[in-house]
């Protein structure tokens, strides 16, 4: 690998798990001050006199910044590195969700500076959050970790930010009524400074800048790796990751997968209290379910993704887990919307968000392998497909639930998932600078 020249020890070493254990806690991190607005909107929306649109409003700000600046983001990694972007990333996550504390209230000023001022900080936090998984998912995980490995890591970011999604509402909800809806975006922001300040001090953008990386590590990573990872004067030609038809096809297909993921995520309390006629507590515990299976999948996905390349290629391994698992999801969200019994129906809601977050480092790791020298920025255009579909769903959902009630929009998202499904008979990963197709990948070394 090319990097700064550094004397690595004999021996094993295994600094690439504690790389991957920071990534999943930025992860979690990410997702906590990502889903805090719409636990405090209620309280905050009293406080600020914001009606129920204009609440909308400020969530929807966040989702357009987050996916405008997918694709830039992952450019911007690609020259920068990813220990001096993650760190910039969530200090301003730090800063941002600080500033939100501050707003005033309907006292001190109008309504309506007081929703500028939130869909201001709220897009830009969409922003600051953008780059995230483009440089981590991307970058960081192609130069920390060996061609067979790529799933995993891409898994347990998933599993990260499911967990933080299921961590916010107990504990924004806990703050809240401890000391009030401010204080929790204050208390909350530093966890954004803790992860740029460990970050920084521990990661390095390649392993071979890393001190503690020993050469037999060293030697596991850059197995079957044809070439080196490109220098950042060679990275970020953004036309050539635009014309390339493979990361076209993967987008595709994640644009499908994630309007499964954000109807979970913009819908699911409000169908278990609509349609399933739960209570709101009782509703609000059984929500965080399917987020805690999707981190079982996301785990589960990853390993046996990156099993079954090292056995048959990585082909071969990001096909069977990408479409098999869009597959069953397609088939679970509709038992879902069948099943006549409620909680049989959160089963089945889990299982299929499970099923849909096993596909996670199939995408992330078939989008590595097609992308040749610009990974970051490829992992960026597949992001923005996967995010641009919230903003979409956001719409599409309520208004065939209007038109032809909860059922029908749960089949909607049957249709989206077996689409993304079908993709996945054309993505040929392990296609690009020489990867091995179909052929299977040694074993690594001990």
């Amino acid at each position: 690998m090319k990097g700064i020249a550094v004397p690595h020890p004999p021996g094993r070493s295994g600094v690439r798990w504690i790389i991957l254990a920071l990534l999943f806690l930025a992860s979690f991190v990410a997702y906590v001050l990502r889903t805090n607005m719409s636990i405090a909107g209620e309280s905050m929306s009293a406080d600020l006199g914001l009606s129920r649109f204009q609440l909308g409003m400020v969530l929807a700000a966040f989702a357009w910044g987050y996916a405008i600046f997918q694709f830039p983001g992952g450019v911007l990694g690609d020259r920068m590195g990813g220990r001096k972007a993650l760190t910039l990333m969530a200090i301003a996550w730090a800063g941002l969700n600080l500033l939100v504390g501050f707003v005033p209230s309907a006292g001190a000023t109008s309504p309506l500076f007081a929703l500028v001022s939130l869909a201001t900080l709220r897009f830009l936090m969409g922003a600051a959050q953008a780059p995230l998984y483009p440089v981590t998912g991307g970058g960081t995980t192609c130069a920390w970790f060996p061609v067979s490995g790529w799933a995993l890591p891409n898994g347990m970011s998933n599993a990260g930010l499911t967990l933080g999604s299921a961590a916010t509402g107990p504990l924004i909800v806990w703050l809240i009524g401890s000391v009030g809806w401010r204080q929790s975006f204050v208390l909350t922001a530093p966890l954004g400074l803790a992860i740029a300040l460990v970050w920084w001090w521990y990661a390095r953008d390649t392993p071979a800048e890393h001190p503690a990386v020993s050469q037999g590590e060293l030697d596991l990573i850059d197995q079957d790796r044809p070439d080196p990872p490109p220098t950042r004067e060679e990275q970020g030609d953004w036309r050539e990751v635009l014309a390339n038809p493979q990361v076209r096809l993967l987008t595709l297909g994640y644009f499908c997968s994630n309007y499964l993921f954000y109807f979970f995520f913009n819908w699911l309390f409000i169908y278990l209290i609509d349609n399933r006629h739960f209570k709101a507590l009782e509703g609000g515990y059984l929500a965080a379910l399917p987020w805690i299976i999707g981190a079982v999948g996301a785990l589960l996905g990853g390993l046996g993704c990156d099993a079954l390349s090292k056995r048959r290629g990585i082909r071969l391994a990001t096909r069977l887990a990408g479409g098999c698992g869009l597959g069953l999801s397609a088939i679970l969200i509709v038992a879902a919307g069948l099943a006549p019994n409620p909680y049989m129906a959160v089963l089945f809601l889990s299982l299929c968000l499970g099923c849909q977050q096993f596909t996670e480092g199939a995408f992330w790791a078939a989008t590595i392998s097609v992308s040749g020298r610009h990974v970051s920025a490829a992992c960026g255009v597949l992001n923005t497909g996967g995010n641009v579909v919230g903003g979409i769903g956001a719409l599409l959902v309520p208004v065939i639930v209007d038109r032809l009630g909860w059922p029908a929009a749960l089949a909607s998202a049957s249709c989206f998932a077996l689409v993304g499904a079908a993709t996945w008979l054309w993505v040929k990963a392990g296609s690009v600078d020489g990867l091995p197709e179909a052929a299977p990948l040694p074993e690594p070394a001990a």
